[in-house]
């Protein structure tokens, strides 16, 4: 009689009658999957939204079909080959001053935008009244941000006073191109007209003013022609040219990190998923082998045993993925609204198909690659294993189709943080410390048992010598928990310092003895005068700071012309076309530190050589080594220098930090203007102090860092909790794995528990040594996985980062001691139902 070779829908029936009895367990396998498909879900969802976003609404953003932008004047050539583009044309100057609400006598910091013509042609200035968008143009009046408003409770009709121009406010401003909440909160906008901008006196010799000029074409499949014939000559001359694919890339390139690091969560959520889901196949199958071995005995072969359990598996797969990408859509709604003050567009929320279609597939293809590995032993269970009572000669077994199988999960590994970091060098050190990390744990846990075996203690207690025993007997769970457990707190632990370290990247120190005003844009003519206006509010002078405009005239006696046809020096243009602003003193300040180098803090004559110190940021981009020859161009004065020294410069401190550092003895008597640092002590000091510099020295800005600080602590506090929400997901996923884990090893202690029982142990006795068991295994886990956590976040902030690390290790101890209490408490919980009951009717129901 030929044997019939059972059919796909055999294995299905078969399939689907294991899995209802086991059910629960599946699901509590499958639980460690779905929150990380959630956060993928919702992270690509945002992601697609933004882009597909950027694409709309690009020429929003910028306003105009082409963009120009330089921060000097341009000469007179220049403005006519401008004035001969587009069909229609805007001007603007736009700079940072001081603004006087006469009424309310308050002052504040704006960025005022003196314009000329109909800008925006896409997307519109917002205003109320609607009309005054349009008013404002034609009269001597302003359109304020609705912000300021606000803060100084006025109105449409009232005056404000810009340098010596009285306006009357036309409306308020809502919103602008371009323009974000936060932006407005720390430097919110001003429209005037500019024909009136010459009145105010705020355009002078050494003002920092930007100019822009705006194109619109009637024909607008012409653009890129146009672009393309006339960018040469702008780039020339130092301009700079945008166009809408070209805001369409430089808005996606800016939110690039964002998307990068929420990505990076919801892989390391996906990772202790893998880990969750291997962790509990693996203990799952031991528990099967009974039920494989009967269907053996009954003439079903391995690879058709294989089959069931894979088909099972797949399916559970697929529901948890579903579930998971159903909590991302979920979830998606929620990034854009914690985000909106952020992005300088609006993001509309609509369901992303092609992230919950590669976020379903994803979760289907991980849970059936990392449950490959316990799942390939199962062709190995012979029919005898009805009769024996460990699988141990069967597991170690040589199965060299393992080896493929973990080429396959180091290859996912690998490519999936490729698409996450967008770097090969960096996907293949984040792919290296993984398995570093997985090859420690598995290592020191082969170590622990062969060691506790040989050294065994013999004149412990009992209680002690069984629990310990637990870790090497037959059925031991010491490398699979070990290894779930320890890269689980490795994950946990990296994001929560991580996490603290992009938190402490952004703080400004608000502390007693730093600045919290800042006063520039101070001529030379005015520098003593608003010295002694200082000094009679009694406020203290903490710094004093020139600084002195000037581009770069030739580097190692190249000038950019020669350099650009020179192709092999490897200077890029902008290190030519760039303006400076650069100071001089002696010595250095406290957020400078000199990394390459030696610093030279002065010139002592004319013969002696310059050594200016140059910003490492500035240094790279630039190509500037050490003992590179500069000649500067300071406003018509050309000055030989020498790189002597890189410097890494802290920006987030309170000070003056500049990219160029000159010692003292060489530009005292270039034309300059000034920057002073004070602080003041109250509310009221600060506005009466404001008052009097800006009715005395309407050029001069003033900065309230009180105010910039509680709008970076509201920015902060947005970013932070997105931080902290997104890392939720990882941290969630990972003590879903610690808990699906160490409950399914519950299956691996039933016959011991039991036996332990029957020979007269108290339900006392086998609490304590499940609990000895669990919490040598929690907490060495948890120690090594904390201990890979701080070196691989040290490299993270080193490499990645750049920045120090400095780990608090308060919170370190706390997820030390609550990862290993909740191991044991979980062990503990394990035993809830078979203490309670008769030992052969636990057997007789798990067995």
């Amino acid at each position: 009689m030929e044997k019939q070779t059972p059919g796909f829908s055999w294995l299905l029936i078969m399939a689907w009658r294991d899995s209802r009895k086991n059910l629960s367990r599946l699901l509590l396998f499958v639980s460690s999957i779905i929150m990380g498909i959630a956060a993928l879900v919702a992270i690509y969802s945002f992601a697609n939204n933004l882009r597909d976003d950027i694409d709309k609404q690009a020429a929003t953003l910028i306003g105009a079909h082409i963009a120009v932008h330089t921060n000097k004047k341009p000469e007179s050539k220049i403005v006519s080959q401008l004035d001969a583009l587009g069909n229609k044309r805007s001007y603007e100057q736009s700079f940072a001053s001081m603004v006087y609400f006469q009424k309310s006598k308050g002052t504040r910091l704006v960025q005022i935008k003196a314009i000329e013509g109909d800008f925006p042609y896409y997307g519109k200035i917002e205003s109320k009244p609607a009309s005054a968008s349009t008013t404002f143009r034609n009269k001597k009046e302003a359109l304020i941000d609705k912000t300021i408003m606000l803060q100084f409770n006025a109105q449409p009709g009232d005056s404000v006073k810009i340098g010596d121009v009285t306006f009357k406010i036309a409306g308020i401003l809502q919103k602008a191109p371009g323009q974000t909440g936060i932006s407005a909160s720390i430097a919110p906008i001003v429209y005037i007209p500019l024909r009136y901008l010459e009145q105010t006196g705020l355009s002078q010799k050494g003002s920092r003013i930007n100019y822009n000029y705006y194109f619109k074409y009637d024909n607008p499949e012409k653009v890129a022609a146009e672009v393309k014939r006339i960018t040469p000559g702008l780039e020339k001359e130092g301009l700079d040219i945008r166009t809408v694919e070209t805001q369409k890339k430089d808005t996606g390139r800016a939110f690039q990190d964002l998307t990068d690091f929420l990505s990076l969560v919801g892989f390391v959520a996906l990772l202790l998923g893998c880990i969750g889901v291997a962790s509990a196949i693996h203990i799952y199958i031991r528990e099967k082998i009974n039920t494989i071995a009967i269907l053996r005995c009954l003439g079903v072969k391995g690879s058709f045993a294989f089959l069931i359990y894979l088909i099972q598996i797949a399916g559970i797969g697929l529901i948890g993925s579903v579930l998971g990408a159903a909590s991302g859509v979920f979830i998606q709604q929620v990034l854009p609204e914690v985000l909106k003050d952020i992005l300088p567009l609006d993001i509309t929320v609509t369901t992303s198909w092609e992230a919950i279609t590669e976020g379903i597939l994803l979760g289907l293809f991980i849970s059936v690659l990392f449950a490959l590995l316990p799942l390939i032993a199962i062709r190995n269970i012979s029919p005898l294993n009805t009769l024996r009572i460990a699988f141990a000669e069967n597991e170690n077994k040589n199965d060299y189709l393992k080896i493929p199988v973990y080429l396959l999960i180091v290859l996912f590994v690998y490519l999936f943080s490729y698409f996450q970091l967008h770097s090969w060098i960096k996907a293949l050190y984040f792919t290296l410390g993984v398995a570093a990390a997985f090859l420690i744990l598995v290592g020191l846990a082969l170590l622990l048992t062969k060691a506790i075996r040989r050294f065994f203690p013999t004149n412990w207690s009992y209680l002690w010598r069984q629990g310990l025993a637990n870790l090497f007997r037959p059925n031991n769970q010491t490398v699979i928990l070990i290894v779930s457990i320890g890269l689980g707190t490795a994950f946990i632990s990296t994001l929560f310092f991580i996490q603290d370290v992009l938190i402490k990247r952004v703080t400004l120190s608000a502390s007693a003895n730093q600045p919290n005003m800042v006063l520039f844009d101070i001529q030379t003519g005015q520098k003593e005068k608003v010295e002694a206006l200082t000094k009679e509010f009694e406020l203290p002078l903490i710094q004093k700071v020139p600084i002195v405009t000037m581009r770069v005239e030739e580097i190692n006696g190249r000038t950019a012309a020669e350099a650009k046809k020179a192709g092999s020096l490897g200077i890029p243009p902008s290190a030519f076309n760039s303006e400076l602003r650069a100071t001089f003193r002696d010595t250095l300040i406290s957020s400078e530190k000199i990394i390459k180098g030696k610093w030279t803090g002065s010139v002592k004559s004319l013969e002696d050589p310059v050594y200016v110190s140059l910003e490492e940021g500035h240094a790279e981009r630039s190509k500037l080594k050490i003992g590179d020859s500069i000649l500067f161009n300071v406003q018509g004065a050309l000055i030989s220098s020498i790189v002597g020294s890189v410097r890494k410069v802290d920006w987030n401190r309170v000070q003056t930090n500049f990219r160029v550092l000159f010692p003292a003895g060489v530009l005292e008597e270039a034309p300059q203007f000034h920057v002073i640092m004070t602080r003041v002590s109250s509310p009221q000091v600060s506005v009466a102090y404001q008052q009097a510099v800006v009715r005395n020295f309407p050029n001069v800005s003033i900065i309230d860092l009180d105010l910039i600080l509680s709008v970076l602590d509201e920015v902060l506090g947005k970013i932070g909790f997105v931080i902290r929400f997104m890392a939720a997901f990882s941290i969630i996923t990972g003590v879903v794995v610690l808990i699906a884990s160490v409950l399914i090893s519950k299956y691996q202690r039933i016959q011991e528990s039991v036996l332990l029982r029957t020979i007269g142990a108290s339900r006392k006795q086998v609490r304590a040594i499940t609990a000895i068991e669990y919490l040598f295994l929690g907490g060495l886990a948890a120690g090594i996985g904390i201990l890979i956590s701080v070196v691989a976040s040290w490299a993270l902030s080193k490499f990645v980062f750049e920045t120090s690390f400095q780990p608090n290790m308060v919170p370190v101890l706390v997820l030390f001691v609550a990862i290993t209490a909740l191991t044991v408490a979980i062990g503990l919980f394990n035993l809830k139902g078979i203490l309670s009951r008769p030992p052969l009717e636990v057997l007789r129901r798990e067995v």
